[in-house]
């Protein structure tokens, strides 16, 4: 339960809370979730809706976000030229893996999904629920991120996602999710055997700076019939590579945008 004070914080929570929902919900629901009265959420849905940024199921009276925040932030992502100088690397690493890569930017403390390249040519192909934010506790991706923390950081940071709520994205203990923090930072690479996901294995790593700042991770995913324990060190090897080169490209986006603005 979050507590929410200003109404203009009252209304991204809502948002927030919209986009992280695959399907539309009931105003009691959201009022619930988000610890408020329900005529306090009625109106912001209305103001939301007179907007353009939430709109109401004729039929059930739920609500759902609209496609303007996925455009607005498409044309963000589009403007910062990040997938256009990463996406070679990205088809590079999915066409070496033939299978699925994803790509995340640290976004305060969370991480959010921003490009994949699907590399399997047949059979199973994994394709993962749209879901912008990622998991911490349970994904390679999270984890991966979370090993360039202080373990105080890590664990406060993996709780307040949900980490530690005894759901199904929750952590086995604090004790053992320590263990493989720590075993990630010292190989440099994280591993998720069916935690996010049955029959789902992934393998991540974080994207580097060269001051040590971390600001994003790259993985490979696919199901675990595929991605076998053999295959596990030489996917690892793939994929830290690519989060090398990744670092080692993300600079050259304000380089691209300071060359267009030039006259």
């Amino acid at each position: 339960m979050r507590v929410v004070n200003s109404l203009v914080e009252r209304c991204f929570a809502v948002v927030e809370l919209l986009a992280n929902e695959a399907s539309a919900m009931r105003l009691g629901e959201i009022a619930e979730k988000l610890d408020l009265q329900k005529s306090a959420v009625h109106r912001m849905l209305n103001v939301l809706c007179e907007m353009g940024w939430v709109e109401q199921e004729p039929v059930t009276g739920f609500y759902k976000l609209t496609l303007r925040l996925a455009i607005l932030g498409q044309r963000f992502l589009s403007a910062t030229h990040l997938t256009d100088v990463c996406q070679p690397v990205l088809e590079e690493l999915a066409a070496q893996s033939a299978e699925l890569v994803r790509m995340a930017v640290v976004q305060g403390e969370t991480l959010t999904w921003i490009a994949q390249v699907q590399g399997a040519r047949n059979g199973l192909k994994y394709q993962p629920e749209m879901i912008a934010q990622v998991r911490l506790a349970t994904t390679a991706n999270g984890k991966a991120y979370l090993s360039t923390l202080s373990p105080t950081e890590a664990i406060r940071i993996a709780i307040n996602d949900g980490g530690h709520d005894g759901g199904k994205r929750s952590m086995a203990s604090v004790e053992e999710f320590m263990e493989e923090l720590k075993l990630t930072q010292s190989r440099g690479w994280a591993i998720s055997v069916e935690g996010a996901e049955p029959g789902v294995i992934a393998i991540a790593a974080p994207i580097t700076l060269g001051g040590g700042q971390t600001v994003g991770t790259v993985s490979v995913a696919g199901p675990s019939s595929r991605l076998t324990a053999e295959r596990h060190e030489k996917i690892a090897s793939s994929v830290l590579a690519t989060a090398g080169k990744l670092g080692e490209l993300w600079p050259l986006r304000q380089q691209y945008n300071n060359a267009k603005q030039s006259p």
